[in-house]
């Protein structure tokens, strides 16, 4: 056999070998990346929690939500306008105490990034008291701990 024989018969080869060669380091290279999950149905059950508990006026469930050092943003009008914890649950408390209506909340789209630790959401709701309706965005911040996620941060405006 001669050396162009040799290399016709090797070309073939050498070019399966490279595409093996190529998709290997792909997959390496896409393993390297952090742990991002896809499946978020665990985030958006927590998140679905969260509004159940506050439509069904269950106060203590819709704390147990949140990290006890969790900040909270209302921005009207484009001014940010921020509570602790403890403030903002008694505003809460006081709304469904003092409403002459029954109120519900429901999300009606969840826009979910997250990894093993942290995740990030953006809820769109409609908050409904009576015959009122209002549209508004919940963004997010969660953390993962020993007894599930918990909000670190919630900033929230109406449309």
């Amino acid at each position: 056999m001669t050396n162009d024989e040799t290399s016709m018969r090797l070309k073939p080869m050498a070019s399966c070998i490279r595409h093996v060669a190529c998709l290997a380091l792909t997959l390496l290279l896409l393993g390297c990346q952090g742990e991002a999950k896809t499946d978020s149905a665990d985030v958006r059950e927590f998140l679905t929690h969260y509004f159940s508990t506050w439509s069904a006026k269950d106060m203590d469930g819709y704390g147990a939500c949140f990290h006890e050092q969790a900040r909270i943003v209302f921005v009207h009008q484009g001014v940010p306008q921020s509570q602790g914890l403890t403030d903002f649950l008694h505003g809460q408390k006081l709304s469904h105490a003092t409403t002459t209506v029954p109120m519900t909340e429901v999300p009606t789209d969840m826009k979910i990034l997250r990894d093993e630790r942290t995740a990030q959401a953006s809820v769109r709701w409609k908050l409904t008291k009576g015959a009122d309706i209002t549209l508004g965005t919940d963004c997010f911040t969660l953390i993962k701990t020993s007894t599930g996620w918990k909000i670190i941060s919630l900033v929230f405006y109406n449309d």
